[in-house]
């Protein structure tokens, strides 16, 4: 489209305008470019609006151009006398088009587009601007769960709000702030954060990303930080949640008489969050140094009420970032990002003991006070040097030091007392549940701690037709975990056995009669480092105008050791090719077809280090007893019953044996083909096909009687598998190569057992999508984006977490220590959304006033029947230590087990919720005031969200004649959040 000069103008305006608030682009990096074409041999300048910094580079002898690693914001490009105002997005390129006309043309955001042909990436950009309108939780996952083909994930894994990106677990997402890694990789649950306000651009990567990405079989959420520019700036902002504007959430009633009155208790719940903010930025030295700081109060309190104790919290601690940008000249530039986000609450525990005072709405009880204290602080950074007009080089240096929460107070284990649970599972005695039940080794610093030291450098070549591109990924990552035992080294545990059967041994009680089980749980201290390098080359090859080809190799390297330094689990230059193209159809960029295809790598958890490597003493002994402590609760007049359950010895595990020789990391092949179409009055629509499929799933296996058969089978009779670690990294289904003492004579040989004698079902999980768009951008009066998403999530496991169990041992969950747990695995998984509706977007009243909205229609997710592996299992030794759920064996209506595949019953209700907002922008001169008022759940939908899908009552009352089954089975675990209100005071000049 051609334009004249004033019309140009007021549509470049627009288009700036339209950037703040597109929510589609394609992605490279935390950068963005400029590219096009222009005449061969032509000078194009490119000038920071912002801060004033140039570069001049040389249109190729083909006709192209492309100026790589900007920073997002306001360009001026010129070129033979002409002048275009443009604006670059995180990981976006901006097309301009100076191929000889007389008036330039603005190829990617004319009034009819807003695609970028210049690769074969999808991802999806929010601007601070578009976040701050929009009705949304101040969060970033919250913000990425606007993006196609993510959902949110379950509500007890890694406090509720992490989204789960096709069909991935929730643990398999890496985040970055300003290109820098800081995905905490100790479960890949959390990261570290920053600021909300101090956030300029967040970009979502749901797939079909390039080489320069990886340790990532979800998505990725990569930041960019708001920054100083030439001209002085500054403001204020007060968010606030008052907690008299909140809907009640549910009660639920417990079915089961034996059990507490309700199975959830929600409806006396509220918190109250307010937070302030003061920021500024501006030139040091004009053109030179540029600083932006600013600092985040809050008082964010809670309360929460539960059958006998009620719980008040209070959150006070502030948090900041400061930014510098330093560009001595127009080849060279200095970045540095500081970040502190520690993290504080005061709690108030009430405690009351009379039954007239359970399940009180309100404070009563005796107090007792505490605190937990975490977090810590991110450190960033980065040199980019413009050192040719084709070469563009960048280093960037990192560390991100993060303590865990610690408490003190009287949550804190008393040594005195043990922890006891009665046969209702109530607690009993004079230790502190349910907070305190394990006590620290006073014999460690004070916090665990996470640290993360990385760099990385990258280069940018353009050669013509090519734009190659390449680097290398180093991080190292270290964890420290303190032992544990339980409150006062013991935990007992009083049950019933209906038929007097105790651990095996008939009429060791009187049928219906009380038994106690004592369980002994410790682990040692240490310190744990992975390492992760990784090396990529890539190539963008501009095969013809309209035609690119993308092509790209990434070598992956993981290294987990343990708490003495010797590596467990290694592997180098792990191969992860990635290839794509994008096709101009029409040569204007408004009709484009696109494909990727790739495997992505993900690091091995630094919990897989602590849990498989440090010595760990488990064991279950059970008594009958006479009598009970009147202070302590515990058991007196204790007679054993058979012999002991040992589940691990306490010694630490040789490293030559805790991992399949052969193991091969986790991986993920990936295959994405779609396009986009420019329609009539600025309208854009698009569709995509995803098929993801997990290859070599890992987990540990913690059975020895597999080995025990093949020793027995291929005459080794002296064979002990006592001698080996408890439990073992493998890739299940496959055959098992570790090293063994399988004579029993000191010496550690190779063994390859095959996968038929190990037993477990091939880890599998696939996904496949159909996801649809439609988007206006803004225009000055309003804007629309919405999508729609058709999937499936089939397999035998979701990945690094199991929601089922709510379990967050990344890599060694329960699912596949034993066979029996594995029969009946392959279904739908927890992530399955079939279908999911988004739509946000906002409308213009007048130039004043605001409304936004933001909504959301979702099916549920797939139920299970989970019980316990049943008695005539040839694996139920192996079974009989664990106390919770973990199969897909369960009770049917007449008590006996049963096995019914993965999520064969039903599924958890639609939910639907719709978020609005009014805005109203008075003008101050040049000031910016903003008044806003956000209403979350307008209608105050409360579907349940999760279901409870245990089958079976207890471990000890599932027998071998009839079981007793959990009356609860199916019934809500969570619900939707109530309604919500949120206002909002900013002020800009």
């Amino acid at each position: 489209m051609h334009f004249t000069s004033g019309r140009y103008q007021r549509t470049a305006a627009a288009i700036a305008v339209g950037m703040l608030i597109s929510s589609v682009a394609i992605a490279q990096s935390s950068e963005g470019s400029i590219y096009g074409r222009a005449k061969p041999g032509e000078k194009i300048t490119i000038t920071s609006v912002e801060n004033g910094s140039s570069r001049t580079i040389t249109v190729e002898p083909n006709g192209t151009y492309n100026a790589a690693k900007l920073q997002p914001g306001a360009y001026r490009v010129e070129s033979g006398g002409v002048t275009r105002n443009v604006s670059v997005s995180i990981g976006s390129g901006t097309a301009v088009d100076l191929a000889g006309d007389s008036v330039a043309r603005v190829v990617v955001q004319g009034t009819r587009s807003a695609i970028d042909t210049s690769t074969a990436e999808t991802s999806t950009v929010f601007t601070a601007d578009q976040i701050a309108a929009l009705p949304v939780a101040r969060d970033v996952n919250a913000i990425a769960i606007l993006a196609p083909g993510v959902v949110r994930g379950d509500p007890d894994l890694g406090g509720g709000s992490l989204p789960s990106f096709g069909g991935a677990s929730v643990a398999e997402n890496g985040y970055y702030i300003n290109g820098f890694d800081v995905t905490n990789i100790r479960n890949f649950l959390s990261y570290a954060n920053l600021p909300f306000e101090a956030i300029g651009a967040q970009q979502v990567k749901s797939g079909g990303y390039g080489a320069e990405y990886g340790r990532s079989l979800g998505g990725v959420i990569s930041l960019v930080t708001k920054r100083g520019t030439n001209t002085w700036k500054g403001g204020g902002s007060v968010y606030f949640s008052p907690e008299s504007l909140q809907a009640s959430g549910k009660n639920l009633l417990d079915l089961d008489p034996d059990n507490a009155k309700y199975k959830i208790f929600r409806k006396y719940n509220k918190n109250e969050d307010l937070s302030a903010n003061v920021y500024t930025g501006g030139p040091i030295i004009k053109d030179k140094l540029f600083i932006f700081a600013l600092v985040e109060g809050r008082r964010d309190t809670t309360d929460s009420f539960g059958q006998n104790r009620s719980t008040e919290t209070k959150s006070t601690q502030p948090n900041g970032m400061v930014k510098l940008d330093f560009t001595p000249n127009d080849t060279h530039r200095l970045e540095f990002t500081g970040i502190t986000n520690k993290s504080k609450y005061d709690y108030i525990d009430y405690i009351h003991t009379g039954e007239s005072q359970d399940w009180a709405g309100s404070h009563v009880g005796t107090p007792t006070t505490g605190s937990v204290n975490g977090g810590g602080h991110t450190l960033i950074g980065k040199y980019t040097g413009y050192l040719t007009d084709n070469f563009t080089l960048s280093a960037l240096v990192g560390s991100v030091d993060e303590k865990l929460p610690r408490t003190t107070g009287y949550r804190v284990a008393a040594l005195n007392c043990p922890t006891v649970y009665d046969v209702d599972v109530t607690k009993l005695g004079c230790w502190n549940e349910p907070f305190a039940t394990n006590a620290r080794d006073p014999n460690t610093p004070e916090y665990d701690e996470d640290k993360r030291r990385a760099f990385r450098v990258d280069a940018d070549w353009v050669l013509g037709a090519h734009t190659l591109r390449g680097g290398v990924d180093s991080q190292k990552f270290t964890s420290s975990e303190a032992g544990s035992a339980f409150s006062g080294g013991i935990y007992w545990r009083y049950l019933r056995s209906a038929t007097g059967t105790v651990n095996g041994v008939p009429n060791a009680v009187a049928p219906g009669g009380n038994y106690v089980r004592g369980r002994i749980s410790t682990s040692t201290s240490g310190e744990f480092e992975v390492k992760n390098d990784a090396y990529y080359i890539e190539d963008n090859w501009k095969l013809t105008d309209n035609i690119l080809l993308y092509g790209g190799m990434r070598w992956e390297s993981f290294d987990n050791m343990n708490g003495d330094g010797d590596s467990f689990v290694k592997a180098d230059w792990l191969r992860a090719p990635r290839v794509g193209f994008s096709w101009d159809v029409k040569g204007d960029a408004t009709t484009k077809v696109y494909g990727t295809a790739g495997r992505y790598y993900i690091p091995v958890a630094s919990n897989t280090n602590i849990r498989a490597t440090r010595g760990e003493l488990s064991s279950d002994t059970f008594y009958t007893y006479t009598g009970i402590d009147p202070v302590t609760a515990a058991p007196l007049g204790i007679k054993q019953v058979g012999s002991p359950l040992i589940n691990g010895d306490g010694s630490l595990p040789n490293p030559a044996t805790v991992a399949d020789i052969n193991l091969k990391p986790m991986s993920q092949d990936e295959v994405i083909l779609g396009f986009q179409q420019a329609i009539v009055k600025g309208w854009n629509v698009g569709m995509r096909g995803v098929y993801r499929k997990v290859n070599n799933g890992m987990d540990d296996y913690c059975s020895h009687s597999a080995f025990e058969k093949w020793a027995a089978d291929n005459n080794h009779p002296n064979f002990d598998s006592s001698t080996m670690a408890q439990c073992m990294m493998v890739n299940p289904g496959q055959d098992v190569t570790l090293q063994v003492d399988i004579d029993n004579n000191g010496k550690l040989v190779p063994i390859t057992f095959p996968a038929s004698y190990i037993g477990l079902e091939k880890y599998t999980r696939k996904y496949k999508a159909l996801e649809f768009t439609l988007e206006r951008p803004f225009d000055g009066k309003w804007n629309l984006s919405a999508s729609y998403t058709l999937s499936k999530s089939f397999g035998s496991a979701e990945g690094y977490v199991t929601s089922i169990i709510n379990q967050e041992d990344a890599g060694v969950s329960q699912d596949f220590d034993f066979p029996s747990l594995t029969r009946g695995s392959t279904g739908y998984l927890s992530n399955d959304r079939r279908h999911v509706l988004k739509a946000y977007g906002n409308y213009m009243l007048n130039d004043q006033m605001r409304l936004g909205f933001n909504a959301t229609i979702a099916s549920g997710r797939p139920v299970s029947c989970v019980g316990f592996v049943p008695y005539d299992a040839p694996d139920y030794g192996d079974a009989a230590g664990y106390s919770t759920a973990s199969s897909f064996y369960c009770l049917n209506d007449k008590g006996k087990s049963e096995l019914h595949n993965r999520g064969t019953f039903g599924r958890t209700p639609w939910t639907s919720s719709l978020d609005m907002s009014f805005a109203y922008l008075p003008k101050i001169g040049t000031q910016k005031l903003t008044l806003q008022v956000d209403v979350f759940n307008v209608f105050n939908t409360q579907k349940a969200t999760e279901y409870d899908e245990i089958r079976d009552y207890s471990r000890a009352t599932t027998s071998a004649a009839e079981g007793r089954l959990n009356l609860n089975w199916k019934r809500p675990t969570s619900y939707q959040s109530p309604r919500g209100v949120r206002f909002t005071a900013r002020y800009e000049f």
